[in-house]
C-alpha cells in the first residue's frame, strides 16, 4: 500500500484529491496538511511515502517545504511530488533542485495522477507533458549556489552505467533502456539503482540533475 499525504492549503482540493487517492485499491491517503510546516510535522508521524505537494501555501510555502524533506535522512524514503497550478518554467527549476521527484498541474487528469504516485513512489522521476526534458536542460544552465557534481564523480561508475545514466538523462524508462541495450528490464532497472546510490542520488530525477552538472548528457548546442 502506498501511503500518501496532501499537502494544500484549500480543503476542498484536499477533500477531491483524498476521494479520488482512496478509491485506488493500492493507495492510501494517511493525513492532510494546509501549511508546508504542517506537512513536515505529520510526515514524521504518517511516515507518508509520497506527499502531493502544493507551492504556494502559509507559513512555510512548497518550495521550502520540500528542500527540508529531501535534506532530512529521517525522511530519505519520503517522494516528493509538486501538483500546482502554477505550472511555469520557474517553477519547474525550483523544485527539480529542491529534490522534487515530480510535478504536474492541477488540471492533470485522475488516471495520470494515481499513475503519478505510483511511480514517483517507485523511485522514478515524473515531468508533465508542460514541464519536459528542455526544461531539466535549461534550469541546469541556470547558476546555482548549491553544490555541483564533478565529472570526478563518475569514475565510481561502471562503463555500463554511465552508459544507463546517460540514457536515464535522455528520459528513457527502463523498459525503455533495456531495449536499446538489449538487457532484462531488471538488469536495466539495477544498473539504475547501483548508479543511484553510488551517487547518492535519491531518485532518477536527481540521476538526471547529476548527469548534466558532470557534462555526461548535454543540452542543446
Amino acid at each position: 500500500m502506498i501511503r500518501v499525504l496532501l499537502a494544500d492549503d484549500q480543503k476542498l482540493i484536499r477533500a477531491g484529491f483524498r476521494v479520488l487517492i482512496d478509491s485506488a485499491p493500492d493507495l492510501e491517503v494517511v493525513g492532510e496538511a494546509a501549511t508546508g510546516r504542517e506537512a513536515v510535522d505529520l510526515l514524521r508521524t504518517t511516515r507518508a511515502d509520497v506527499v502531493l505537494m502544493d507551492i504556494r501555501m502559509p507559513e512555510l510555502d512548497g518550495l521550502a517545504a520540500t528542500r527540508e524533506i529531501t535534506a532530512d535522512e529521517e525522511l530519505a524514503g519520503v517522494r516528493v511530488l509538486i501538483l500546482t497550478t502554477f505550472e511555469v518554467d520557474e517553477y519547474v527549476f525550483q523544485a527539480l533542485r529542491a529534490g522534487a521527484s515530480g510535478f504536474l498541474g492541477k488540471g492533470v487528469d485522475p488516471a495520470e495522477l494515481l499513475d503519478a504516485i505510483r511511480v514517483v513512489a517507485g523511485g522514478e522521476a515524473l515531468l508533465s507533458a508542460k514541464a519536459t526534458r528542455s526544461l531539466i536542460e535549461r534550469f541546469l544552465a541556470q547558476p546555482d549556489d548549491s553544490p555541483q557534481a564533478t565529472p570526478e564523480a563518475l569514475r565510481a561508475l561502471t562503463d555500463r552505467e554511465r552508459e544507463v545514466l546517460g540514457l536515464v538523462a535522455a528520459g528513457l524508462s527502463n523498459d525503455d533502456i533495456a531495449e536499446r541495450l538489449v538487457l532484462s528490464p531488471l538488469t536495466a532497472k539495477t544498473h539504475v539503482n547501483r548508479a543511484m546510490m553510488k551517487l547518492g542520488a535519491r531518485d532518477r530525477a536527481q540521476l538526471v540533475v547529476i548527469a548534466y552538472q558532470t557534462g555526461l548528457a548535454r543540452g542543446p548546442q
